[in-house]
């Protein structure tokens, strides 16, 4: 009987969540927000990651007694209502907070580790709980960053969320790829854990500390993030 242990699978593919990784959150860009939606500035005061002591409903979340989509879609309505409107869909508070420019929330610092692991040929992937739900049909279209990427998996029409097992199950066959071989990043702690039990390895996102998080996701790979990288325009601290 052959004793000797297999080496493990090299890292083939890097698996992105889109919100929070890819984009930078809504948490991060409040003062674009009210610009954009004529607020006065510091109305929006909920910060999410950024304050939990100062956002019950995010910590209501995080606890799992309401889901990510609960916790948006009740800002959604609180936004809504600020400037005299029912809106009773997130797509309609992330596309009127955002939309005119798709590329302006991108994190510079992900753009950097997705076109580094692309030139390196690394395989790209997104599996988002959200992603078309949230900002729309055509969002895609107008963002040219995501042609980099060979597999989308977007629950918006799967209907399978993460962390169900059957969501990281949709994203390795249509990458063809053991999970052994994929690199996961998510910015919830309870994704990333549902990518491990898949077998996955998972890099937990630090929406804090972009850059730290990237490099770590780009270590399995050999590959390092380029420095400087482009500051992204408008806000850049987190609100």
């Amino acid at each position: 009987m052959n004793s000797e242990r297999r080496p493990p699978e090299p890292a083939r593919a890097l698996i992105l969540d889109f919100g929070g990784v890819i984009s930078r959150t809504l948490f991060e860009t409040h003062a674009d927000t009210e610009r954009a939606l004529g607020l006065p500035a510091g109305t929006l005061a909920w910060r999410g990651p950024f304050d939990p002591e100062g956002d019950p409903l995010w910590r209501s979340m995080q606890a799992g007694r309401i889901s990510e989509r609960d916790y948006w879609l009740a800002r959604s309505g609180e936004v809504g209502a600020l400037v005299g409107e029912d809106w009773d869909r997130m797509e309609t508070f992330v596309q009127r907070a955002r939309g005119a420019e798709p590329a302006a929330v991108i994190r510079p610092e992900t753009e950097a580790a997705i076109r580094a692991a692309k030139a390196a040929g690394v395989r790209l992937a997104v599996l988002s709980n959200e992603l078309d739900l949230f900002y729309g049909a055509g969002f895609r279209d107008r963002l040219p960053l995501l042609t980099l990427f060979d597999v989308i998996v977007d629950a918006t029409h799967t209907g399978v969320l993460k962390p169900d097992p059957r969501a990281y199950r949709m994203c390795l066959d249509a990458l063809a790829l053991a999970p052994q071989a994929c690199v996961f990043v998510d910015d919830q702690p309870r994704n990333v854990a549902g990518a491990q039990a898949a077998g996955l390895c998972a890099v937990l996102f630090d929406v804090r500390d972009p850059r730290r998080s990237c490099e770590e996701a780009l270590a399995h790979f050999g590959l390092t993030l380029p420095s400087p990288v482009r500051e992204p325009s408008g806000e850049t601290d987190a609100q």
